[in-house]
This record gives C-alpha cells, structure tokens and sequence, in this order.
C-alpha cells in the first residue's frame, strides 16, 4: 500500500496512511517522511503498536538522537523508568505507580501544559519529536498544535521588520517561573538549565519560510528591558495560537505524532493525572545547528 498524507487542517498537520512503523522502512519512505514533515509539520499516524526499540529504530531513521538527560528535566537517573533515548512524558514513577498531586516530578512536568517548543532550552534545539501512545486516558490530555509558519505569516510589516534579527534567551527556569516552580529548583538543577539563546524568527532549511521561534522557555529579548520582553513575547505567543493557527489532537491507543520543533508550538491539555494513567513515550531526532549565536548565559 502506497503512504498517502491527509491534512487536517488547512494549514498543516496531516494524518498519514500506508505504513508500518514498526517495520524497517526502505529509504524513499524515510524520504517522503521528511518531505510531509517539510510541508504539514505535524503527521499522524494510527495504530502504531510499537515497542521501545521499534520506536528507536524509526526514529533513528530520521537522524541522530536527542538524549535525555539532566539538561531537560529533573528526574536523578536512578529514578528513571525508561532508558536510552526514550523520554518518559508519562504520569507514572518507575515502580508504574501514579504521581501524587504533590510530587516534585508531577508539579516540574505541568510546565508541559504551557506553549513550548521542545529543547528550545538547549544551544542546539531539537529537529523532530516523536511520542507514542501507549495507555491513553479515557478523556483529556489532547495535544494542541500551533503552526509557527502561518503565525509568521500573518503578522503586519512593522511587526516582521521588528522581529528579525532579535535574539530571545530560553531557559526551563522561565518557564517553570511561570508556574512558581523555579523557587523550588536546586543551585545544581539551575546550572544545568542555564539560559542559551535563540533566534526569535527562523527559516526553514528546505521550504526557506520563516516562522516565529517562540517557546514558554522564552524568558528574556537580549538588549531589551525584562518586563517589555516579556509582554511582547506573551502578545506573540497569544497572536500565534489562535484558533485558525492551532490543531488539537485527540489520542487514540497506539497513535505516534511526530512534530517538527522548528516549525510548531506544542502543549498538552489537562487529564485527570492523579487518577488515570497516561503513558506517552518520546524520541527526539537532534537539530543540525544553533540558531543564534552562542554567549555565556
């Protein structure tokens, strides 16, 4: 059967047909693969039971790994669940056992409620998420997309020719200070999550359009005064997740959503975290290059 892409919106996003990701995949699927990332951002693809190293595996296909680790999140690596380069994005500890409502790695991973772009926070953000559904909950935790392409777009003149050429710092300390959480961060915790800065506007290596690098990580606009930064780049983020901008995607049992981080915002909605499991599982293909030039935060 022949891969076939739908879209879903009349901007981006798509549902794909045709494939087994839990098969290798011959080089011109790769190929159409990167191309339906390159033109919808967001593809969707059903019924994709896979185990963890199948997960690898594909995602190998599509370039080197992101590698979680103490850059990107709390978690001590003696209390990891998974291993390797699959990111937990569940709700569960390592004993398979729900969160409490006041556990620390619960009230850390909220930030994951607020608009972001994943591993904005590093000097060099990530290409591709990839996340698979393997226990949905009956009803919430849908994740909503925002194309950053359209967004860009609409902006007016004045507002493009202001943007180009700033340079934002991002940092999960600004986006857990929007939550209250970065009080509660250690001094080594805090080092690890050092600010590194990022273009506000990029262009896409293939298409060549522009679209707006926004992020919850965002903090600070370098030269410009902290509280107007931060005004704008909330005015930003609330112009770029308008309805006509934004696909919610509503989880069915084995759906794996890749998304392109250079082109997208991302968040997920509330569930009832504390009482039904959500397990969701991440693989996050590597960007080839910094977008800013890089300064001691």
């Amino acid at each position: 059967m022949a891969m076939t892409f739908e879209r879903l919106t009349p901007t981006f996003a798509a549902v794909v047909s045709g494939v087994d990701l839990s098969q290798p995949l011959s080089a011109d699927a790769i190929d159409a693969i990167h191309a339906g990332m390159d033109e919808h951002a967001v593809l969707v693809f059903h019924d994709q039971v896979l185990t963890d190293e199948q997960q690898i595996r594909f995602s190998q296909s599509l370039g080197p790994l992101e590698q979680p680790g103490a850059a990107s999140n709390i978690t001590k690596p003696e209390d990891k669940r998974l291993k390797g380069p699959i990111a937990d994005i569940s709700n569960i500890d390592k004993d398979n056992r729900l969160h409490g409502r006041d556990d620390r790695q619960r009230l850390f991973n909220l930030g994951n409620r607020l608009w972001h772009s994943d591993s904005s926070f590093r000097s060099t953000p990530a290409k591709y998420s990839l996340l698979s559904g393997r226990v949905v909950p009956p009803s919430g935790g849908n994740t909503e997309f925002a194309d950053m392409r359209a967004a860009y777009d609409a902006l007016d003149d004045d507002t493009r020719a202001e943007i180009d050429g700033l340079v934002c710092e991002h940092s999960l300390i600004y986006s857990r200070g929007q939550l209250g959480f970065a009080d509660d961060l250690t001094d080594e915790e805090r080092r690890n999550f050092a600010p590194v800065r990022q273009a506000l506007v990029r262009r896409h290596s293939v298409t060549g359009r522009k679209s707006l690098y926004l992020s919850s990580h965002a903090g600070q606009i370098v030269g410009w005064p902290i509280p107007e930064a931060r005004l704008f780049l909330r005015d930003l983020i609330e112009h770029a997740t308008r309805e006509r901008f934004v696909y919610s995607h509503k989880w069915r049992q084995n759906d794996l959503v890749i998304w392109d981080n250079r082109q997208t915002m991302h968040r997920v909605r509330a569930y009832r975290d504390t009482s039904e499991v959500r397990d969701m599982r991440r693989t996050t293909v590597a960007g080839d290059g910094e977008t800013a030039e890089q300064v001691a935060a």
